[in-house]
C-alpha cells in the first residue's frame, strides 16, 4: 500500500513522564522545545512506538511510566481517517489495532506509519556494528520493494534451519545440501532487492550530500553482498561448508552484508568530524524519504530529536530546508522556542507549530491543541 498519511491526533497514556496527552490539530512540521528531561523526546518515541510497535531509546520495560504495566499510544490518520492504536506491557506482549480492528503482525502496521528517526543513536549508521546498516537498508527495500518481505522470512527460515543442522553434524549430508540450496535461493533474491535499492539510492544520496557538506568531496556509498562478489550464493555456501560445520553456523550470505560510507577511499567514521557525520547520517536518511515518495510508496514520517545539536546555524538550515522541500511529516525537538524557527525556511515559517514541553504537559503556542486527559 501506499503511505500518503500523515497524523492528525495522537493520545499518549503512559510513556515515560507522559501520563496522558492528547494532541488535536497536528501540522505539517510540528516542534517540541523544553528543557531535557521534560518529556519531548518521549514524544517522538510514542509516534515511533505507534508506527513500529516498539521504542527506539531503552527497553520496553523503561518506555512504561514507573508503576505501570502497560503504555498505550493512539493515532489517527487523514486524509482517510484511519486509526491505529498500539499497546505495549512490561512483560513485552503488544496489541495492535488498525481501524479498531486487531492485527497480528508488526509488518502489517508499519506500512501505514513509515517512521524514520534522526538522533545520536543513529551515528551508528557508520559508528556501529554491520546490523544498524542492514536494517537502515532492509527498511528501505521493505517501504518500495513488496516481494521483499516474504523473501526475508524465507532466508530467515533457512539460516535458522541450516544453522542448526550445521550444530549436529560432523560431515557435509544430502540434507545439509538440502537446506544450503534452500538457502541459497532465497539468500540470491534477497539480496538482489538489496542491490537494486542500493544503486537507486546512491545518486540520490550523493546529490543530497552535495547540498548538505559540498566541502566533502569523494563521496560514496558501497554495498557488500556478505559473499565474494565474483561467486553464485550456492557456491560460496559451498566453498565454506567445511568451515560451518566446524563452526557451528552460516559464515556467508545476506546476514553477512554491510553498506558502508567512504571519503576519498577511506572509512567515513574514521576521517570525519561530529558534525560531518551528523549531515552524513541526514543525508542518509533523506535520500531513503526522498526515493520512497519517489516510487510512489508515500512519505514518511520524519522524528528529528534535538538536530541542533553538533550542527552550527549553517548546516541546520541547510538540513532543514531540505525537509521543508519534501512533503513528508515532520516531528522535532530543541531546547529553546527559537532554535529551529532560527533555521527553518523564512517563506515556511507558517508550517511551524510550536508545543511547549514541560514536566510530562504539552502545550500549544502555534497550530493545533493539545491538553492533559
Amino acid at each position: 500500500m501506499s503511505s500518503d498519511s500523515s497524523l492528525s491526533r495522537l493520545q499518549i497514556n503512559h510513556v515515560r513522564n507522559l501520563l496522558g496527552v492528547r494532541l488535536e490539530g497536528i501540522q505539517r512540521v510540528n516542534v517540541f522545545f523544553g528543557q531535557n528531561g521534560s518529556g519531548k523526546t518521549s514524544v517522538l518515541e510514542a509516534i515511533h512506538l505507534l508506527g513500529m510497535a516498539r521504542s527506539f531509546r531503552g527497553s520496553i520495560k523503561s518506555l512504561v511510566t514507573h508503576g505501570q504495566d502497560h503504555c498505550t499510544v493512539f493515532g489517527a490518520l487523514e486524509p482517510r481517517s484511519t486509526t491505529l492504536g498500539v499497546q505495549r506491557g512490561v512483560t513485552g506482549e503488544v496489541k495492535i489495532k488498525i481501524a479498531g480492528s486487531p492485527v497480528r503482525t508488526v509488518a502489517e502496521l508499519v506500512e501505514y506509519l513509515p517512521v524514520q528517526v534522526i538522533n545520536a543513536d543513529s551515528f551508528n549508521l557508520l559508528t556501529g556494528s554491520p546490523g544498524a546498516r542492514r536494517q537502515y537498508l532492509d527498511w528501505g527495500v521493505f517501504h518500495v520493494e513488496h516481494r521483499f518481505f516474504d523473501q526475508w522470512q524465507r532466508f530467515q527460515r533457512g539460516i535458522k534451519q541450516r544453522n542448526k543442522l550445521l550444530r549436529r553434524v560432523k560431515m557435509p549430508t544430502e540434507e545439509l545440501a538440502v537446506w544450503t540450496r534452500e538457502l541459497a535461493q532465497s539468500g540470491e533474491v534477497l539480496s538482489g532487492y538489496r542491490e537494486s535499492y542500493f544503486n537507486r539510492l546512491t545518486p540520490r544520496f550523493i546529490e543530497i550530500m552535495a547540498q548538505l557538506a559540498p566541502s566533502l568531496t569523494g563521496l560514496e556509498l558501497r554495498y557488500r553482498k556478505g559473499w565474494d562478489k565474483q561467486l553464485e550464493y550456492q557456491q560460496a555456501l559451498e566453498n565454506s561448508t567445511i568451515t560451518d560445520i566446524e563452526q557451528g553456523y552460516t559464515h556467508v550470505g545476506p546476514q553477512r552484508g554491510d553498506v558502508r560510507v567512504l571519503t576519498e577511499g577511506h572509512v567515513a567514521a574514521d576521517t570525519l568530524s561530529r558534525g560531518q557525520q551528523k549531515l552524513v547520517v541526514c543525508g542518509l536518511k533523506l535520500a531513503q524519504g526522498q526515493l520512497m515518495a519517489e516510487m510512489g510508496r508515500g512519505n514518511c514520517t520524519y522524528l528529528v530529536d534535538d538536530l541542533p545539536s553538533e550542527l552550527d546555524l549553517q548546516h541546520s538550515s541547510l538540513v532543514c530546508g531540505l525537509l521543508a522541500g519534501m512533503n513528508a511529516q515532520v516531528f522535532i525537538t530543541c531546547v529553546h522556542q527559537n532554535d529551529i524557527q532560527a533555521v527553518w525556511p523564512e517563506e515556511k515559517q507558517q508550517e511551524l507549530a510550536m508545543f511547549h514541553v514541560e514536566h510530562g504537559s504539552v502545550t500549544p503556542l502555534a497550530g493545533g491543541s493539545s491538553h492533559l486527559i
